[in-house]
C-alpha cells in the first residue's frame, strides 16, 4: 500500500511540474507574441489553454482519490491540499495569457502605438515570479518562493506607473484611445499574473514550513 502511495505522489508531483511547463512556455510566448503583435502566436496561445485545463481536472480527481483511498498523514495532505490550491492559480495565469492574447488579436487590427514605457520591467519582473514558483515548486525551494512573494510589490509599482501614463496618452491623443484601453487590459492581466503566482509562492511555503500566511 505504502508503495502504491508513493508512486501516485510521485505522478501527482510530475503532472503538476509538467503543467507548470506548460505554463511557462506560454508565457513565454505571450511575452514574445506581444512585443511583436504576432496575432499567430497569440492564437496558439489560446488554443493551449485547453491543455491546462484538461491537466487540471486530472490533477485534481487524483488528489481527491489519493485523499479518499490512501488517507495520507498530515505532511503528505498538507502537500495534496496545497497541490488543490497551486494548479487553480497555474490554471488562472494560463487563462491570463490567452487574455492578453486577445487583446494581442485586438491591436494588430488598430495603428501601431509606442508600447508604454516601463510594459517590458513589468513583463519581465512578471516572468520572474511565474518562473521562480515553478522552480520554487520543483526544487521545495524556500527562498524562491519568498522571493515570488517579496516581487509582488513592485509589479503593482509598475501597474500604478503605466497606467498614469496611459491615462494622459489617452488625454493629449484622443485618437489612440482604442490602443491605450487594451494596454490598460493588458497590464491587469499582468498584475493578476503575479498575484496569482504569490498565491502559489505562499501554498509552497506552506508546503515546506507547514505554516499558513496568506492574505
Amino acid at each position: 500500500m505504502r508503495q502504491s502511495f508513493i508512486a501516485q505522489l510521485e505522478e501527482l508531483n510530475n503532472n503538476v511540474i509538467k503543467m507548470g511547463s506548460i505554463l511557462e512556455l506560454s508565457t513565454n510566448e505571450m511575452i514574445q507574441a506581444l512585443e511583436n503583435i504576432d496575432v499567430a502566436a497569440a492564437k496558439k496561445i489560446i488554443d493551449r489553454d485547453d491543455e491546462i485545463d484538461l491537466l487540471e481536472q486530472q490533477i485534481e480527481r487524483d488528489c481527491i482519490n489519493i485523499i479518499a483511498k490512501q488517507q495520507p498523514l498530515a505532511s503528505d495532505l498538507r502537500k495534496i491540499t496545497s497541490i488543490m490550491k497551486i494548479i487553480t492559480d497555474i490554471e488562472r495565469i494560463a487563462d491570463q495569457c490567452s487574455d492578453i492574447s486577445e487583446y494581442i488579436i485586438k491591436l494588430s487590427s488598430k495603428p501601431k502605438v509606442t508600447a508604454p514605457k516601463h510594459l517590458s520591467e513589468m513583463i519581465s519582473a512578471m516572468k520572474n515570479m511565474v518562473i521562480n514558483t515553478v522552480d520554487g515548486f520543483v526544487e521545495a525551494d524556500l527562498a524562491k518562493a519568498t522571493s515570488v512573494i517579496e516581487a509582488d510589490d513592485e509589479v503593482d509599482n509598475y501597474f500604478a506607473e503605466i497606467t498614469e501614463e496611459l491615462i494622459q496618452m489617452m488625454q493629449k491623443e484622443p485618437q489612440v484611445v482604442p490602443q491605450c484601453v487594451c494596454y490598460l487590459m493588458i497590464i491587469k492581466y499582468l498584475e493578476r499574473m503575479a498575484d496569482h503566482a504569490t498565491n502559489i509562492a505562499e501554498w509552497i511555503t506552506y508546503i515546506i514550513t507547514g505554516k499558513l500566511a496568506l492574505g
